[in-house]
């Protein structure tokens, strides 16, 4: 039945919209680490709790729903969703990787993947002519992030996937910008989804988790051989968290999709800003793209100011943001790349993607956009003040 409804409805009438048991219109959350067994050559469907667990189990099944796969599979973090999946590679094979990715998936394709044999060459994604020039014999993984962090940079999917078909690579997509709420890479075609669900998945900054869907049976067997041997899983009481934030997830990321919106046409016309990255303006480049492969820009865009010494008097200034890491939550988060996200990426190479001193990210929150502007338009005066306040 729930097939029938919207992505809106289905994120609260699905298969846990009740314990059968009890029915508690909420999942339980089961603590036990062990399950005793009844029968000596027949184990139950839970022997250890890092095998398998009933409140995480009902995360996976209802982030499978969600992103229209097959299988779930819940992570202590984003970034233990995403190495875990890199895991899947071997010695000797060579990833694709998009250009100005997530500090941390650059630190570990950098740093860990490659002393283990794994090599790596960072593309252009936007440009079809150059990932496929770069597509070698031993190319296992085409990994993209779309729209990328931090410059929004979007990556037409499906023309990744008919490549990566043809040349019998795998995809993975970084969807944790856009949740399935406003795109589905596996309908495109893609291999693996991924999502720190740390972000706009749980939406209220206290929680840490990864997921990881597919659509594969077989792929889907493998990806849970690695994270029952690997055993980074969720705990459960995150896992019912992300459960009860997911909830929610459509009317924040409406709402917060609305006033990045607003922000993004302000930001585009002061004076002190000299470029902004948002999919939902229609100059930005990749704007066409995303039209047709998702249904909305998203909460999160990025702003760059002349210098590093602008955005520490903007910082300095503004009030509503909290200024520090992450992203998707219910307050709005203001974060400067080059000492956050992208810390691990040398200057050097943040500069070759465009990722300079000025950029600032926001993740936009459920605050009143005018309370915001507001806010930003007095932390410019600042800026344009001669003399740091």
């Amino acid at each position: 039945m729930s097939e029938q409804y919207s992505f809106q409805t289905k994120l609260l009438h699905n298969s846990h919209k009740f314990d059968e048991g009890t029915g508690a219109v909420s999942v339980p959350i089961q603590h036990a680490s062990t399950f005793h067994q009844k029968d000596f050559d027949r184990f139950g469907s839970y022997d250890y709790s890092r095998s398998g667990n009933p409140t995480r189990e009902a995360l996976e099944t209802a982030i499978a729903e969600l992103e229209g796969g097959t299988r779930g599979f819940a992570f202590s973090s984003g970034m233990a969703a995403i190495s875990t999946a890199f895991l899947l590679l071997s010695k000797g094979d060579h990833i694709l990787i998009t250009e100005d990715v997530y500090g941390g998936t650059y630190r570990m394709v950098t740093t860990v993947l490659n002393r283990f044999g794994i090599d790596h060459t960072f593309v252009d994604m936007t440009n079809l002519h150059e990932v496929a020039s770069n597509i070698k014999e031993n190319t296992k993984l085409i990994y993209m992030e779309t729209p990328s962090n931090p410059l929004l940079k979007v990556t037409d999917i499906k023309g990744i996937v008919k490549l990566a078909k043809a040349n019998n690579c795998l995809t993975f997509v970084d969807n944790t910008f856009l949740t399935p709420a406003l795109q589905r890479p596996l309908d495109l075609g893609v291999d693996l989804v991924l999502h720190s669900a740390t972000k706009f998945l749980s939406g209220h900054s206290d929680v840490l988790a990864g997921l990881a869907v597919t659509k594969d049976k077989e792929l889907g067997d493998r990806l849970y051989a690695l994270q029952n041997s690997f055993g980074a899983v969720l705990g459960v009481q995150d896992a019912w968290l992300v459960l009860r934030g997911l909830k929610t997830l459509h009317v924040r990321l409406e709402q917060s999709s609305k006033s990045a919106q607003v922000l993004a046409e302000f930001l585009q016309q002061h004076e002190l800003v000299e470029k902004v990255y948002y999919p939902g303006l229609s100059d930005h480049e990749g704007h066409v793209v995303h039209s047709y492969q998702s249904t909305g820009p998203g909460a999160v865009l990025s702003f760059e100011l002349k210098d590093e010494e602008a955005v520490r008097k903007f910082v300095n200034h503004v009030k509503i943001p909290v200024f520090a890491v992450s992203l998707g939550a219910v307050e709005s988060i203001l974060s400067y790349p080059a000492k956050m996200s992208h810390a691990a990426m040398p200057r050097e190479e943040r500069y070759k993607r465009g990722i300079t001193d000025g950029l600032l990210r926001l993740s936009v929150g459920l605050e009143s956009v005018e309370d915001l502007i507001a806010d930003f338009e007095e932390a410019f005066k600042a800026v344009e003040s001669p003399v740091s306040l």
